[in-house]
């Protein structure tokens, strides 16, 4: 039931189309099985059946009967009148004009079902890519980058090809075996009756080999999501893997997850490729019985099935079985595809914990303050952040400086609402920020973190990535405040030339004026800098830091610092230690403080 539910949800969007696609296949059904039971009057024609010429009598009365019987009297009359091979040939034309318009039918129906495969997964795509948009930045500490993306990408890929094409045949195969039993049960009822009892046999047969399909499948995309996560840790990290010699570790550990993917793999398909055969000797037992049950009630003169009956009967019947067929391999297929869906909601049904208010309020300036009160956060229940309180003034620069993994770059992160504290506040400007809408909140701040992040697009798109309208003189104004124009202009296509995957083609100090650039280019009037010149040599730690010094120029700035030499400027300096706040001052206010902890760290810097 679950299932269903999550089908209807998909198709909901498309409920016009899933109208047309039915209606269209009812329309297809009954052409259909016109064409199959003019096999009777051909046969009844072809074999001088003497009940082809009727008395000339007809009727008025109107039954489900009757349309046979005009259709004899019509053939008998053609046959006194112009012979039998005029006769035939009206009956193949009918099956022609007929056949015609139920292809015809058929094609307008699979053209309402590609719309709905191709919007269906098109919003799934769109719905998990945003979903990604708003998780928090805390849920991918535990979800792997290669997961993620198989679902992304492989997952979606599943539900299109196992349960959107599996559509194809639930929306029209039902029908067209509803249209047909009913015929059959006009035909004869108790052969009908014996078929139906003998098909929910063969279809619990079927269902038996397919329970632990989907268990099976899930496991497999599971599967595939740690390989994908292994292949892209080793993009990644591919210089270290080489520099370390582990190519045959990274080796061992591709095989082992790979071989185990295959397994799981081979056990899929082969229960998936169980359905078809055993679904085909299923019903080959169920139509020899009916033929032989048929062929002794037509041998003994039964009036009700005769020769040329039960061949209409078993033609009609034997086209109940693809559809019944195709029905079983979709039940198949969506059992398996379902283990995707599962996998894609448990990403959209992650709690996104940053949640705006519905009644969020609006901010386009910063005016006062940024203040934390008794600020508490934690990852997995262990306190990272420990009852934090400071308050930094418009146009004032803070530093943070303390040991790695004290807290210092999840404290930064909170400001923004990359995640929310535990317990306490953060405000601006005396407003709780999780009051505030979030977009207006983001667009007050400007960050530059330790690695800069770029995009494999044009200089220009990534210094411009964070406004609408990238104009090319503000892009050319900021690059040259950051250092940065120089080297851009070097390049073989100037602002437009491409800086790679990640900004592979540039240096660590040039990635990093280009974030700077970025950051300049939004203007923003809070500055968040984490560790930006850290992981940079001297040289360029001397052109970024006169770039910082530039950027931070009248905006209110929050730097955390691992070089305490580029902070002995800042308003204020705040030591954090396992979590919490142990100083607080100026650099020579703390210089100044006996056994302290930041004359410490001073200290061994500067020896």
């Amino acid at each position: 039931m679950k299932d269903i539910k999550l089908l209807l949800k998909y198709l909901k969007p498309f409920k016009w189309q899933v109208f047309k696609n039915v209606l269209f296949n009812i329309i297809s059904a009954f052409f259909a099985l016109f064409v199959l039971t003019q096999a009777e009057p051909f046969l009844r024609i072809l074999f001088n059946d003497p009940s082809m010429v009727p008395a000339a009598t007809s009727t008025t009365s109107f039954d489900l009967f009757s349309v046979g019987k005009m259709r004899d009297v019509f053939l008998s009359n053609i046959i006194n009148t112009q012979g039998k091979a005029t006769a035939l040939l009206f009956v193949c034309g009918a099956v022609v004009f007929a056949s015609l318009f139920k292809n015809l039918f058929i094609f307008l129906a699979y053209n309402n079902m590609a719309y709905m495969r191709a919007g269906t997964v098109r919003n799934l795509r769109k719905e998990m890519y945003e979903k990604v948009l708003r998780l928090p930045l805390s849920y991918f500490t535990d979800a792997r980058k290669g997961d993620v993306m198989t679902r992304v990408s492989n997952d979606v890929q599943e539900i299109e090809t196992s349960i959107m094409s599996s559509l194809t045949f639930l929306f029209k195969d039902p029908l067209f075996v509803l249209i047909f039993l009913i015929f059959l049960f006009i035909q004869s009822y108790q052969l009908t009756l014996f078929a139906l009892v003998m098909m929910p046999i063969s279809a619990w047969f079927i269902g038996r080999a397919g329970r632990t399909l989907k268990s099976a499948s899930f496991a497999g995309q599971q599967s595939l999501g740690t390989l994908l996560s292994v292949v892209e840790e080793t993009l990644s990290g591919l210089r270290i893997i080489k520099g370390f010699n582990a190519e045959q570790k990274m080796k061992n550990q591709f095989n082992t997850t790979n071989e185990k993917y295959t397994k799981i793999f081979r056990r899929v398909q082969r229960k998936a490729y169980l359905a078809s055969p055993l679904s085909e000797f299923l019903t080959t037992i169920v139509v020899m019985v009916l033929l032989y049950i048929g062929g002794r009630m037509a041998i003994s003169g039964n009036m009700y099935m005769t020769s040329a009956k039960l061949i209409t009967y078993i033609a009609v019947f034997s086209q109940v079985i693809p559809p019944a067929k195709n029905i079983g391999n979709a039940a198949f297929a969506i059992k398996k595809g379902m283990a995707s869906v599962d996998r894609l909601h448990q990403v959209l049904d992650a709690d996104e914990k940053i949640v705006e208010k519905e009644n969020a309020l609006p901010v386009k300036s910063f005016n006062d303050s940024i203040e934390f009160k008794n600020v508490w956060f934690a990852y997995n229940s262990e306190p990272v952040l420990k009852d934090i309180n400071f308050k930094l003034k418009k146009g004032q620069t803070i530093a943070i400086v303390g040991k790695s993994g004290g807290g210092k770059s999840t404290l930064v992160d909170l400001i923004p609402r990359f995640m929310d504290v535990d317990r306490g506040s953060i405000l601006i400007d005396g407003v709780d920020i999780r009051d505030l809408k979030i977009k207006d909140l983001r667009s007050l701040m400007g960050i530059v973190s330790q690695q800069p992040i770029l995009f494999n697009t044009s200089f220009r798109e990534n210094i411009g990535f964070g406004v609408d309208e990238i104009s090319m003189e503000r892009v050319e104004y900021a690059a040259r405040i950051a250092h940065a124009h120089d080297f851009i202009t070097e390049t073989e296509n100037g602002y437009e030339n491409s800086v790679g995957e990640s900004g592979n083609k540039l240096s660590g100090g040039q990635r990093q004026r280009i974030s700077i650039a970025r950051a300049l280019m939004a203007n923003p009037p809070i500055l968040i800098l984490d560790e930006a010149t850290s992981a940079l040599d001297t040289e360029s730690e001397r052109f970024v830091q006169d770039s910082i010094i530039k950027l931070m120029e009248n905006r209110t700035s929050i730097v955390i610092a691992h070089r305490l030499s580029t902070i002995q400027n800042a308003d204020s300096i705040i030591v954090i230690d396992d979590g919490k706040i142990i100083e607080t001052g100026t650099h020579n206010e703390l210089l100044n403080l006996k056994n302290g902890i930041y004359r410490k760290l001073y200290s061994i810097q500067a020896s």
